[in-house]
Parts: structure tokens; sequence; C-alpha cells
């Protein structure tokens, strides 16, 4: 066995409770094991044991043993392993340390003594595979988010491991990259007979390729099943950890599959004619939640809350970010900020926020921005939860201040972080002055699909405008009103969310997909509320 988990227990410094417990299994060569489970749920702290970083970084208590390719990790660290396990985790700023992407992705294999034409061979190869050898020559701190993840994982994946274990790899990556990746993992794990283990909370993306999927709750192993076995248990089990497209067949009373060919198929084989699904009606937007008046402004006649005019973000060495963008929020408006990465989501958020300058043009607010990047942990500066905010900011996004106050903010899981920092930005109106505006840059990051949804009625309730950078859309679906799509640092469409997110291939949810945009549906509800009303219509005109 590659991977092998014998009675682990562990338990982080100062924690309360294990965050895995009598985890026990194998993972043979040439697998492909998707680990599914809850913000929490202890997938984070099975990756790390199976690379070594548990226990030899994180310090804590360890029982049972943890086997990679024969070796015990209690007696190898993970230096020793690396020569094995190539490993990204959620947060790829911390695991990137050169200073240019080609010296990034040859940095494991000079430290492993490896000869440099083996080197230079193998940064070739991983940065074409990747669609990065674009980036061979930049500096690593001028990358986006999207493209700082694609340069850790290159740097893993440049010594071809035998096991590669990632922690949400697509998070930060734009649909196609995303599902770019996804195509590597599945090449590898199918022609080198690499073995895969990897932790999504979007597992539209990942489950076609899995062989097994093995879901947490609470820190232990639940279910341990094919892709197609899962989802029927999860469906009485767990719904929330369900595809939309399973979603979409178990309402229509058929057995889930994962992947959308495969949802289209099964649909199909049921009598839906998937071609002549009507197109219209345009689907209602979700109702909005009561406001939690961070504002007293919402009226749609009132000042814009935000708006930039003609700005444009240039570098000196003549490369354009932002080129003449235009774009004008109203107090309460929703909306999500799309685009592929590299596109000027980020640059864009910054702009608004105030923290760069344009060099031409000007952004105009009524009032103060609050504004979240990627990165939740340059948020955090205490050793306890409770002294980063008030348990009343805690609260509202979803923290239990009881259960999370005496923890460091350190050992949160990275949704958690992802809330915490959320509290801080907004705080509590005591502390600080409310904002007109709110801008998040991926803030669904490390969440799984309840709490995506709890912080969508939080957005949808605050009463202010708000900007969501995302590559999620279903979040983009359950939270906007309306969708900004950016491409090479321009707007290319602008408009209701029923109608950016339907009809394409990729910035649409995984229901559009399936039903190829029909009558506007984008979650799986008005999906099986579209097909039901198509056969009961056709059963009128045969009778």
């Amino acid at each position: 066995m590659i991977l092998s988990f014998d009675q682990l227990t562990y338990t982080y410094p100062g924690a309360p409770h294990a965050a895995v417990r009598d985890v026990t299994l194998e993972v043979a060569p040439g697998e492909f094991v998707v680990v599914a489970g809850a913000s929490g749920s202890g997938k984070s702290t099975l990756l790390r044991a199976a690379s070594g970083l548990v226990p030899h970084f994180y310090g804590g208590e360890l029982a049972g043993r943890v086997t990679v390719a024969g070796m015990d990790t209690r007696e190898h660290g993970p230096g020793q392993l690396a020569r094995v396990v190539g490993t990204l985790f959620q947060d790829p700023e911390t695991q990137v340390v050169m200073g240019t992407v080609r010296a990034e992705l040859g940095f494991g294999l000079e430290n492993q003594g490896e000869p440099p034409q083996v080197v230079a061979r193998a940064v070739e190869e991983v940065a074409l595979a990747l669609g990065i050898a674009q980036l061979l020559d930049r500096s690593t701190s001028e990358l986006s988010g999207g493209e700082l993840q694609r340069v850790a994982l290159g740097a893993a994946l440049a010594g071809r491991p035998s096991l590669v274990v990632l922690d949400e790899p697509t998070s930060q990556l734009d649909p196609v990259a995303g599902d770019e990746l996804i195509g590597l993992l599945r090449r590898l794990n199918e022609d080198h007979d690499t073995t895969v283990v990897l932790s999504e909370h979007r597992l539209e993306r990942c489950l076609p390729a899995a062989t097994r999927v093995l879901a947490l709750v609470d820190g232990e192993v639940v279910c341990d099943a094919t892709p197609t076995e899962f989802l029927a248990w999860a469906g009485g089990a767990v719904p929330a950890m369900q595809t939309p497209g399973a979603r979409l067949l178990e309402q229509l009373g058929l057995v889930p599959v994962a992947g959308v060919k495969a949802a289209r198929g099964a649909l199909r084989a049921a009598g839906v004619d998937l071609e002549q699904l009507p197109a219209q009606p345009a689907v209602s937007p979700p109702p909005r939640q009561p406001y939690l008046k961070l504002s007293s402004i919402t009226k749609r006649d009132a000042p814009a809350a935000l708006a930039l005019r003609h700005v444009w973000h240039e570098l000196k060495g003549g490369a354009t970010i932002l080129r003449d963008l235009s774009l004008e929020l109203q107090p309460g408006e929703l909306v999500a900020l799309m685009g592929r990465n590299g596109a000027g989501k980020s640059t864009l958020l910054r702009h608004a926020g105030g923290l760069m300058k344009p060099t031409r043009g000007k952004v105009e607010c009524a009032g103060r921005v609050a504004l979240l990047l990627q990165n939740p942990a340059d948020y955090l500066i205490h050793d306890r939860v409770d002294q980063e905010t008030s348990k009343a900011a805690l609260a509202r996004v979803g923290l239990d201040p009881d259960r999370y106050g005496a923890r460091h903010p350190r050992d949160l899981s990275g949704g958690e972080k992802q809330l915490l920092a959320l509290a801080i930005v907004l705080g509590d109106g005591a502390e600080i002055v409310a904002p007109v505006a709110v801008l998040l840059d991926e803030p669904t990051r490390g969440m799984d699909r309840t709490r995506k949804g709890d912080l969508a009625q939080l957005l949808r309730g605050l009463g202010v405008a708000v900007v969501v950078a995302t590559h999620d859309p279903e979040f983009a679906a359950a939270f906007a009103e309306r969708v900004v799509l950016l491409a090479d640092g321009g707007v290319i469409a602008d408009g209701p969310v029923a109608e950016v997110l339907t009809g394409g291939s990729y910035f649409a949810t995984e229901t559009a997909r399936i039903l190829g945009g029909a009558g506007g549906a984008l979650t799986a509800q008005q999906g099986a509320a579209l097909i039901k009303q198509s056969l009961e219509a056709r059963t009128e005109v045969e009778l």
C-alpha cells in the first residue's frame, strides 16, 4: 500500500478534542481518492498526517500509525517523505519561498541533489502541463492567487511523486484552470499510476475522476465508497455533500450520478428531452434576507455607493492590469465579480478599497469600504479567536463564541479562518464606522456548502453594496443579483445572474450545464421544477 492509516487519532496543541479519531484505512497505488466533509471535519488534518506535517510541524498528540510507501511518519519527517509525496495545501502563499516561478518549480529537485539538466527538464514539463510557461521568469510576489496556486502545485508535481496530496487545490482557480488541473491529475493517475488523495468542497469538479470517496464527519470516516455509492449515501445522511447534479436527479426520483455527461444520460434515459426544454421564463433571484442595517442607505435612487470611472492600472514594465474600466454599484446591490485568473478581479477590489491608486481614472465612494482580501491569515494577529473581534461579530458570521473563542486562530480550518476574517472586517457596528460597501476576494475558499449558504444569506442581509470576487458559480447564483465578468482588465459582460451564468461551459452552474441553460435554471431546485413543468405540459398535449 502507498498510504496506510492504522487507528490514527490526532489532537492539535491546546485543542479540547481530537481533529481525527480512530481512522483506519489503506490507499492502494493508482487510486484517485476524494476526501469530502464539512469545514472542520478533519480533512486537512488527514492530509497533513499523510505528508508528515502532523505531528512533526504542528506538534500535538498522535496515537496510531501512518505509513507512506513503507515509511512510518513518526520516524521519517516531511523532508524525507517529500521524495514520495507531493503536497499542496489551502494557502499557497505559505508554500512558495523562492523569488521567481522558475526557481520555485526547481527548488525541491535541487534540494534532492538532482543534476541541472534534470531540474530544467522537469520545470519545463510541469510548466507546460499546468499552463504557466509564460510565468516562468515572473516574480512570485506579482502573481495572482490563482497563479500562485498553480505554481505551488507545479512545485509539488515537478519531481513526479508516487503520491500527490492536495487540499482544496481548485479553490482559487477559475473554472477553466480548475477543470484543467483535474484533467492533469487524472492523466497522472491513469498514465503514470500516480496515487491522488484530494480534499474538495466543490465535489462536482472532481467526482467524475475519482475511484473512491472518503467522507468525514467530526473527525471520523463515515463513508468509504465509489462516487455513485457516496452520492446515494449523502442524499440520506448528509445532503449538503451532494453535488448540484445529484440533487437535481434525486428530486426527480432518479439515481444520482457524478458528472454532467452522466447526469444528462440519466435524464434522457428517464424520457427527458433536453433539447425541447423551454428557454423561458427567466429565474427570479432568491428572496432578500432582512437587512442587518450596517448602513441606513438602502434606497436604489440614492447616490452610488461605489463607482470606478475609466480606471486604468498600468505597470512600469508596460503591462496593463485594468484598462478603462468603469463600474458603478448602487446602495444594497449584490454583485458577483467573475473572470479567469489574472483578469484583474483582485486589482479591481484593491482599487475600490483604497489600497491601490489608478494610474488613470478615479474611484468614488460614499463612505467607508470594508475589504476582505484572499488570505484571511493576514487579518489574524492574536492568540485567541475571541481576541480578534467581539463575540457579537463572531456569532453574526456563524462562529459560536463558546466553541471557538479560546482556540488559536491559526488552528482553524480554511473556511473557519475566512469567517473569522470576515467578522473582523465587518465588526459589530459599535467599534468602527459602518461600511457603505463590502468587498470580498474569494471568501468561500475552504468553506463547505452549508457555510457557503449561510454566508450568502448573511451578505444578502447586510443592506449595503456587496461585491464578491469568486470562481464559484454556485455561490454566485445563491448570493448575487448581478454578475460582472472581467477579461484582460475590462468588463466583457454585466447583467442579471440568470443571463450571465446560463448557457456557457465554464462560467455556469452545474445545473445550467446539465440543462444547457434552459429556462435560466441555476439551481437543482429550479432545474427539477423546470423539468417537471415540461413533462406535465407534454403529457397534457398527448392527452
